[in-house]
């Protein structure tokens, strides 16, 4: 059994038992999350998909960790201008342990 959640802008394709990182949720470590933008929840041959989503269905999830993306350097210049501007970016994000598809 699977299901596409969508959290922060993104959609993920998710299974119990599976770790995932998504875009920063304000939830403590430990805690219990519910994802109800389910998009799709599949199970063997039968598929439901929503219209956006799927009516009762939602995913819980353990918050496992808050952490911060490896640094993406961003690089400007114009040639032969002499504008040279580098700087970096860490996004944060959560680690979240798929617990329960409900659907």
């Amino acid at each position: 059994m699977y299901a596409v959640v969508e959290t922060g802008g993104k959609q993920y394709k998710v299974t119990v038992g599976e770790t995932i990182d998504v875009e920063r949720l304000k939830a403590d470590i430990g805690e219990t999350v519910e994802l109800d933008r389910v998009l799709m929840v599949a199970d063997g041959e039968q598929v439901q998909v929503g219209s956006p989503v799927v009516d009762g269905a939602s995913v819980s999830a353990t918050v496992v960790d808050h952490d911060r993306a490896r640094k993406v350097i961003v690089f400007k210049y114009r040639a032969k201008q002499r504008y040279r501007r580098k700087t970096g970016h860490r996004q944060d994000y959560t680690r979240l342990r798929i617990d329960e598809i409900k659907a």
